[in-house]
């Protein structure tokens, strides 16, 4: 099957990497970052990359009059916690220190918005991981090194980290863009999205 021209509802470079490695071509329209706000009570992690993907596409559709638009959404998920991207130093050494030695979730919600039908399909993708038993010292020392910023769990799984262990589903998924499912959503677009207008909530 022919890969379509997307537009990519995202500024991630992570996500743009893994398109061009896959040999998709796009253009990039990023979302407003009122698009990406406020988390609800008792919302899951499930729930919250859903209506984040949702809200993304949903953003950028106006300024799009045909195509077809991907967004993405992508956070970690430990003991029922959701983990998102650390505000600071403090903030991701948490994050990590919460993980370590456990078992943990990735989970993207990935939207597909076709213009100007308004045509949507929107989906989960989780990835189970392990975390060694790092210690606290090995937890600083990474920490300085700042390649934590801008990643949703505070680590970057495509970093080469041999610390962090996918056990289960879409590595690509980690890194920020499940390319597995989205191939297979590509695929099932035409007879499987649903009408939505840009009113719709």
């Amino acid at each position: 099957m022919e890969k379509p021209h997307l537009i990519l509802a995202s500024q991630s470079p992570r996500r743009r990497d893994l398109l061009v490695e896959s040999g998709y071509t796009f253009d990039i329209v990023v979302p407003s970052d009122s698009a990406e706000c406020g988390m609800c009570s008792r919302e899951t992690a499930a729930e919250l990359v859903a209506r984040y993907a949702f809200q993304k596409a949903k953003d950028v559709s106006p300024r799009v009059e045909s195509g077809l638009i991907l967004a993405c959404d992508t956070v970690a998920e430990c003991h029922g916690q959701i983990l998102g991207k650390p505000k600071n130093a403090e903030h991701a050494a948490k994050m990590l220190k919460a993980m370590r030695g456990s078992e943990h979730f990735v989970l993207s919600g990935v939207c597909l918005w076709h213009r100007p039908s308004n045509r949507v399909l929107l989906e989960i993708e989780s990835t189970t991981l392990v975390m060694d038993n790092i210690s606290e010292a090995w937890i600083n020392d990474y920490v300085q090194t700042d390649q934590w910023i801008g990643k949703a769990g505070a680590f970057g799984y495509q970093d080469g980290l041999d610390w962090v262990h996918v056990t289960q589903g879409s590595e690509s998924n980690v890194v920020g863009l499940p390319m597995e499912r989205l191939a297979d959503m590509l695929e099932r677009f035409d007879s499987e999205a649903t009408q939505h207008s840009l009113t719709d909530s």
